[in-house]
């Protein structure tokens, strides 16, 4: 008497094998209705599984739970890196080497690279294109920045770090 696992496994391989028999049959099938050369078909075939192991391989591009406190984030580094330079503050420097980390260690895949960094252009290009020296206004906007990216970033820490 056969075991009622084994019994199982040969159920249930007809359907297995329809299953996997079901995509590798298509171009065959398309080939026939179709009436042209082979050519066609095998050139489809070829680059099916080269799209699929891309995918297989990239990693998804699902956005973190974090994402919108971090593009702020990447947002407020672009406007400090802005106004710091501006201003000739001694950390002008630390900014943009701050948001190379940020992508650098944030920036898996290169939409959410794009984005991290479309920030950070929003953030300097809205100060760029209304200070041209450094004012009173723009010290105050620098330092409600700091005080900004200081909250958001033990925000960050404190719900999402390690």
């Amino acid at each position: 008497m056969r075991r009622p696992a084994t019994l199982l496994c040969l159920l249930a391989l007809p359907y297995l094998l329809a299953l996997l028999a079901g995509p590798v049959a298509a171009p065959a099938q398309a080939q026939q209705r179709s009436g042209r050369s082979g050519a066609p078909a095998r050139e489809a075939a070829k680059e099916a599984p080269k799209d699929a192991s891309k995918d297989a391989t990239a990693p998804a591009d699902v956005p973190a739970p974090y994402d919108r406190d971090l593009l702020r984030m990447s947002e407020i580094i672009g406007a400090l890196a802005f106004l710091r330079n501006l201003c000739a503050a001694p950390d002008a420097a630390d900014w943009p080497a701050r948001m190379k980390a940020l992508i650098d260690s944030e920036g898996v895949t290169p939409a959410r690279r794009d984005r991290l960094a479309g920030a950070y252009n929003r953030g300097y290009r809205g100060y760029a294109l209304t200070y041209r020296v450094c004012t009173p206004a723009a010290h105050e906007a620098a330092a409600r920045y700091v005080a900004e990216g200081d909250r958001l970033s033990h925000a960050l820490a404190g719900r999402f770090g390690g």
